[in-house]
């Protein structure tokens, strides 16, 4: 079989500018995708250009789990001491913020400093350090790849948080061994839903494709549960939930489970879709089983609403 030669093409022959070729092209939807799949983290686009206090990134983007604000500054050369100053501003000014620096090839000294930021710096800010290629097969169209050349080490900076915490019980523990086995899982199993960082908390929780929408894996050790919950939050969360009841009940009760419980907790300003069964996440016994009620469950919630909820 004959195959073919990857070609690598120089960035500034396909987008010119950074400002007005780059960034429009990063921040279409499709796009933003492949930037999402590579960091781990479900970005949104909100602007281009946009002022935040102060300061001006070049892309500003929410993390759909949290509605934290990612902010992306883009450089199609090497890096470079005026980014990095314009990346420490950004810091400096937002309280819970994730920074982007996207550029041709980081040198040392700055995947260096961008791993010193995350070392020293606790869970609120999290640094990015992503490179990013073009390639080509003959006469194929470009394709980008990402390159993660400076990510957050989760696990230190967990590590760091319990240090800082006083009375960290051992079913805390427990559940962050639990979140880190289950995140494992999935990604060897391929699973389409991508968990975030383990924690210390009785959840964890993932985008599904929509800021106010997401989901989260929960364990109960009390009544020895444990639960997959649809999300509904932001100001619109009744008439969210409303709305997707009205298209999406009847069908998620054959293609999700009949189990289904569909709460608009008029006492609260969340509303939920929630999965519960019986499992005893204390033992580790049966974390292979509940893993795989996982994997299925969040794989049906994901491919059953995640289409619904982005055309509502």
């Amino acid at each position: 079989m004959k195959l073919g030669r990857l070609e690598k093409i120089d960035l500034r022959s396909y987008w010119k500018k950074e400002a007005t070729d780059f960034t429009p092209w990063l921040a279409q939807s499709e796009n933003i995708q492949l930037l999402s799949e590579a960091i781990g983290i479900e970005l949104e686009v909100q602007s281009q250009e946009e002022s935040v206090g102060p300061f001006s990134a070049d892309i500003l983007c929410k993390d759909t789990i949290n509605d934290h604000y990612v902010l992306i500054e883009n450089q199609l050369e090497r890096t470079d001491h005026t980014h990095l100053g314009q990346l420490m501003t950004y810091a400096a000014g937002l309280d819970a913020v994730t920074i982007i620096w996207i550029a041709q090839k980081f040198t040392e000294e700055h995947r260096a400093a961008l791993d010193w930021l995350n070392r020293i710096t606790d869970d609120t800010f999290t640094f990015f350090g992503i490179e990013i290629e073009l390639f080509k097969i003959g006469d194929s169209v470009p394709a980008p790849m990402f390159h993660i050349a400076s990510k957050p080490n989760d696990w230190t900076k967990q590590v760091k948080k319990s240090a800082n915490t006083q009375n960290v019980t051992a079913i805390k523990l427990q559940q962050f061994e639990y979140w880190k086995a289950l995140k494992e899982y999935m990604e060897v199993n391929k699973s389409i839903v991508r968990m975030q960082a383990p924690s210390t908390q009785h959840w964890n929780s993932m985008a599904i494709g929509r800021s106010n929408f997401h989901l989260s894996a929960t364990v109960n050790s009390i009544d020895k549960s444990i639960s997959i919950w649809l999300n509904i939050g932001g100001e619109d969360a009744k008439s969210n939930f409303d709305k997707l009841k009205e298209l999406a009940f009847s069908g998620s009760l054959t293609e999700i489970s009949k189990d289904l419980i569909w709460d608009r907790m008029d006492d609260k300003k969340v509303s939920t879709v929630k999965l519960k069964t019986h499992g005893d996440f204390t033992n580790q016994k049966e974390w292979g089983v509940q893993f795989q009620w996982f994997k299925n469950n969040l794989e049906s919630f994901t491919k059953y609403f995640k289409p619904i909820i982005a055309k509502l």
